[in-house]
C-alpha cells in the first residue's frame, strides 16, 4: 500500500497539470489566443496561489525536458543533411551575426551598468538567445517552416543551440576555476564527434533498423522506435556533457533522409504537444510573483525593455545580412524573446553570485514574460511587414508573367508555392480571405486579395496567360459551377482542385478538374507532384526524395 501511495504521489502533479492544461488550451482558443500563452498563463497562476513548489517534482521537469527534446527532434526530421548543407549560410553566416549583434550588444550594456566582466559577457551572449520551443511553436502554429522567414528562424534557433552550450560550458569552467579556452575546445571536438555519429548512423543504420522494424508490422514497435531514438540521442550527448537538445535535433537529422520519415514524425507529433504544455507550463511556474508585486514597474520595464533591444538587434543583424527591411522586422520582432537557456544560465550559483540578487531576479522574470508576450509581439512584427510589403495599388502584380494561379494560402496554397519557389516557377496567389491575405503578404508570398469566383476579376489577374490553376480553398462547389464559363473563356488552363474527405472524383474528372484530398496523409506532397506533372517541369526537393514521394509519382 505505502508503494502505492508514493506512486500516486509522483504521478499526482502530472495529472493534475495535464488536466489543467486541457483547459488552458480550450480558454486560449476560445479567446484566440495561442495556447503558449494560455499555458504560461495557468503556470503563472499557480505561482501565484503558491503551488510552484507542489509542481516542481523531477517527473513534472522530466516531461518539460521532454517536451523540448521532441520539439527538436521533429525539427531535425526537417534537416537532412542536404538541407543543413543547403542552409549553412543562414546556420553559421546569419546565426552567426544575429549572437554576434544582440549577444554583444547586450553584453556591451551589462558591461556598462559596472557589472563584472564574465557576468556581463555569459548574460549578455545568454540574452542574446532566443526560444526554440516557443519559436517554432508559433512557427509551426502559422505554417511558416517552409517560408523565407521561418526557414530563417529555424536555421538562427539552431547556432543559437550551439552557442548556448559553449556559454554553458563557459559557466562551468568559471564555477570550477578551469580554464575556459580548452574547455570550450573540448566541447567543440565532442559537438563535431556527435555530429559524426549521427551522420553514419543515418548513413549506414537508419534504413537496416527500419526495415527490420518492418517487418514486426506493429504500430508499437514503431512508435516506441521513434521514442528511442528521440530520447535516446539526447541522453547520449547529455551524458557527454553537452546539451539534451542537441543530442535530440542530431537524432532527427539521422532520420531525416530515411524512407520512413513520415512515419516517425507522425509517431512523435502526439508526444511532442503533449509534453511541450509542461514546459510552457513551467516557465509560468519560474515567474517569481513576490519579485513581480514588489517591484513590479521595474519588472515590466525590464521586459520591455529586453523585447525592445532584442527586437532592434535582431532587426540590425538582418539588415547587415542584406534582408529586405520588412522581412528583418517580421524576423526580429519572432526572435524578440528571451531563452529557456538563460534561465538555466541564471540559476547557476558561478553566474547568478556575480552580481546582485535583485537584478538576477528581476532579469529571471522579465525572460519569463518575454516569452509568455512572444505571439502578440510576433504578430505586431508580422502586420507591420505587411505593411510595408503592401505596394501601391497601380503597382504591376507580383508574378504578372508567372504559369502557375493558386486560389487561396491554405497550408496547401502555402505547400505549393514554397515548392515552386524553390524550384523557380513563378506564380501568383489570390486569396477571397482577408485575414489569411494579411498573414500571406506579410509572410512574403505573391498574393493579391480578390474574389476568383467573379469571373470579372480574371481580366486583372490575367488568367489568358496562365498555364494552371490550383485551387487549395477546399471549396471544390465553386470550381464545379464556374466549370462551363472557364470551358469557354479559358480552354487550354489546367486545373488541380484540393478537396477535404470523399468527393464524386469521376465527376470532376468529366471536366477536366483534377482533385485531390489534402487532409489525407501526403496530401500536400500529392497536389505538388501533381503541379510540376501538369507544367512538364522536373521538381527539385531542399531534401533527398523519399519513398513516399516515389508512390506518389507512381499514383
Amino acid at each position: 500500500m505505502a508503494d502505492g501511495h508514493s506512486v500516486v504521489g509522483t504521478i499526482q502533479p502530472a495529472i493534475t497539470l495535464l488536466g489543467l492544461g486541457i483547459g488552458a488550451a480550450l480558454a486560449s482558443r476560445a479567446l484566440r489566443l495561442n495556447p503558449i500563452v494560455g499555458y504560461i498563463g495557468l503556470g503563472l497562476g499557480l505561482a501565484s496561489l503558491g503551488l510552484a513548489k507542489d509542481f516542481s517534482g523531477p517527473l513534472v521537469a522530466a516531461m518539460a525536458e521532454a517536451g523540448v527534446m521532441f520539439l527538436l527532434f521533429n525539427l531535425g526530421l526537417h534537416f537532412s543533411l542536404g538541407r543543413i548543407r543547403a542552409e549553412a549560410g543562414n546556420i553559421f553566416g546569419f546565426g552567426a551575426l544575429q549572437m554576434l549583434v544582440a549577444g554583444g550588444a547586450f553584453a556591451g550594456l551589462l558591461a556598462l551598468m559596472g557589472l563584472p566582466p564574465a557576468f556581463a559577457v555569459i548574460a549578455g551572449f545568454g540574452l542574446g538567445l532566443s526560444s526554440t520551443a516557443v519559436v517554432i511553436g508559433v512557427i509551426r502554429e502559422r505554417d511558416q517552416e517552409d517560408c523565407p522567414v521561418g526557414r530563417a528562424a529555424q536555421a538562427i534557433l539552431i547556432f543559437q543551440d550551439i552557442a548556448a552550450i559553449m556559454l554553458l560550458v563557459g559557466a562551468g569552467a568559471l564555477a570550477g576555476g578551469g580554464a575556459l579556452l580548452p574547455a570550450l575546445g573540448l566541447a567543440g571536438a565532442k559537438a563535431l564527434a556527435a555530429f559524426a555519429i549521427a551522420v553514419l548512423f543515418a548513413r549506414f543504420l537508419t534504413e537496416p533498423l527500419f526495415r527490420l522494424i518492418a517487418r514486426a508490422g506493429t504500430t508499437e514497435v514503431y512508435t516506441a522506435t521513434a521514442l528511442f531514438i528521440a530520447l535516446a540521442a539526447g541522453w547520449a550527448t547529455g551524458m557527454a556533457g553537452l546539451s539534451l537538445t542537441l543530442g535530440a535535433f542530431l537524432g532527427g537529422m539521422a532520420v531525416a533522409d530515411s524512407r520512413y520519415r513520415i512515419l516517425v514524425q507522425t509517431e512523435i507529433d502526439a508526444f511532442r504537444g503533449l509534453f511541450l504544455s509542461f514546459f510552457f507550463i513551467s516557465v509560468g511556474l519560474s515567474i517569481d510573483p513576490a519579485a513581480l508585486a514588489q517591484d513590479w514597474l521595474l519588472v515590466l520595464g525590464a521586459a520591455a525593455g529586453l523585447i525592445a533591444l532584442k527586437c532592434a538587434f535582431n532587426v540590425l543583424a538582418a539588415l547587415v545580412n542584406r534582408w529586405s527591411v520588412p522581412g528583418s522586422i517580421q524576423l526580429g520582432f519572432l526572435l524578440g524573446q528571451g531563452s529557456e537557456f538563460t534561465l538555466v544560465l541564471l540559476a547557476l550559483p558561478a553566474v547568478a553570485g556575480l552580481a546582485d540578487p535583485r537584478l538576477v531576479s528581476t532579469l529571471v522574470t522579465a525572460i519569463a514574460i518575454s516569452l509568455a508576450v512572444t505571439p502578440p509581439v510576433s504578430t505586431i512584427g508580422r502586420k507591420l511587414a505587411g505593411r510595408l510589403r503592401a505596394g501601391p495599388p497601380d503597382a504591376k502584380l507580383a508574378g504578372d508573367d508567372a504559369p502557375v494561379v493558386i486560389i487561396g494560402l491554405t497550408s496547401a496554397g502555402r505547400a505549393v508555392a514554397d515548392a515552386l519557389t524553390f524550384n523557380g516557377v513563378g506564380y501568383i496567389a489570390i486569396d477571397p480571405d482577408h485575414t489569411r491575405f494579411q498573414t500571406a503578404l506579410a509572410d512574403g508570398y505573391h498574393v493579391h486579395q480578390a474574389n476568383p469566383a467573379d469571373p470579372r476579376s480574371w481580366d486583372a489577374i490575367g488568367m489568358v496567360r496562365r498555364e494552371l490553376v490550383v485551387v487549395a480553398t477546399g471549396n471544390g462547389a465553386i470550381s464545379r459551377e464556374l466549370t462551363p464559363l472557364v470551358q469557354e473563356r479559358l480552354p487550354g488552363i489546367a486545373r488541380i482542385v484540393a478537396t477535404s474527405g470523399d468527393i464524386a472524383e469521376e465527376e470532376f474528372a468529366a471536366l477536366g478538374i483534377v482533385t485531390v484530398d489534402t487532409s489525407a496523409a501526403s496530401g500536400n506532397e500529392r497536389m505538388i507532384e501533381l503541379v510540376f506533372g501538369a507544367l512538364g517541369r522536373e521538381r527539385r526537393l531542399p531534401v533527398p526524395r523519399l519513398a513516399g514521394d516515389e508512390v506518389l509519382r507512381a499514383a
